[in-house]
């Protein structure tokens, strides 16, 4: 009766970096799958076995971080906060860079 009693998200800078990778990987699992239906039948089947796995393997670890900073980022202590958002920053860097040059081509 009392199980949920237990879980405890405040308003820490982590929580907040657990939702923003929460909301990052399902927009970038999104925009993954809206690039690659239109070009499905144009490219070869390497490159649309590249495209699945990054679909698949990218966002799930990205959405497995958000959940744990969004529950546990209230025990982080300041340095591992510190490191999580320079992994963010390094991060969107690269899905930026991936969406720029998917949409060029």
């Amino acid at each position: 009766m009392l199980y949920l009693a237990q879980v405890n998200v405040g308003t820490t800078p982590a929580t907040l970096l657990g939702i923003i990778y929460i909301l990052t990987s399902i927009v970038y699992f999104f925009f993954l799958i809206a690039w690659l239906i239109p070009r499905f039948s144009r490219i070869n089947p390497s490159a649309i076995t590249t495209c699945i796995l990054q679909i698949i393997l990218i966002p799930i670890p990205i959405l497995i971080s958000g959940f744990i900073l969004l529950f546990q980022g209230w025990r982080l202590d300041p340095i591992l906060q510190l490191g999580n958002l320079l992994l963010f920053l390094v991060l969107i860097y690269f899905l930026i860079t991936d969406i720029i040059i998917k949409y060029r081509n």
